[in-house]
């Protein structure tokens, strides 16, 4: 997909502040730290559209981009380790869950791993949800520069033995060299369609 604009749409966290309009929409979700806000950017070409940062729960809004004015990529809050308060943790599972429940025009939840880290508890419990509310799922496992070939092909043996990841297509994608990008636009605009 060419990029020619993207822009930040607004931060909510409730259903009464989410932006309007029946744009389709494409949300991000995962662990802390794991490449949510590196892979928008990545994907839109830009550097800072979506804030990042080396410490993890950085992102404690949901937070909306317009991409060609036509779609939504929307940032979710990771879940698991954070250095933020407890009460502000037990808010983003709340959030999170209203957001993928209330939302009529969400087209793909793309399920970020890290590809040296494999799936956690956490990370199938909220695959094991989607599939429950039939919400479409696609796995992508960010940082991939950092594994060799054969660490690679391990790591993807490992995962399709799980079974709620069986029969899925695991995606690897660098937010450094870009790999993944062009295949990953076309798994979006598949599912817009």
């Amino acid at each position: 997909m060419k990029v020619i604009s993207a822009e930040f749409i607004k931060s909510a966290t409730k259903p009464s502040e989410y932006p309007t309009g029946n744009f389709p929409e494409v949300a991000m979700a995962g662990k802390s730290n794991v490449g949510k806000s590196s892979l928008i950017n990545t994907l839109v070409n830009r550097k800072n559209l979506a804030k990042t940062s080396s410490s993890p729960g950085r992102t404690q809004l949901i937070n909306f981009f317009r991409v060609n004015g036509k779609i939504s990529l929307v940032d979710l809050p990771g879940y698991g380790y954070a250095k933020v308060p407890l009460e502000v943790r037990k808010t983003w599972k709340p959030m999170v869950e209203s957001y993928l429940q209330t939302r009529q025009d969400i087209r793909l939840v793309v399920l970020i791993l890290d590809a040296r880290r494999g799936a956690s508890p956490d990370d199938l419990a909220l695959l094991d949800w989607l599939e429950y509310h039939q919400i479409p799922c696609a796995i992508v496992l960010t940082k991939a520069d950092k594994l060799s070939q054969l660490e690679r092909a391990r790591q993807k043996k490992d995962l399709v033995e799980i079974p709620l990841l069986s029969g899925k297509t695991l995606l690897f994608f660098s937010a450094v060299t870009g790999e993944g990008k062009d295949e990953l636009w076309k798994l979006i605009q598949a599912h817009l369609q």
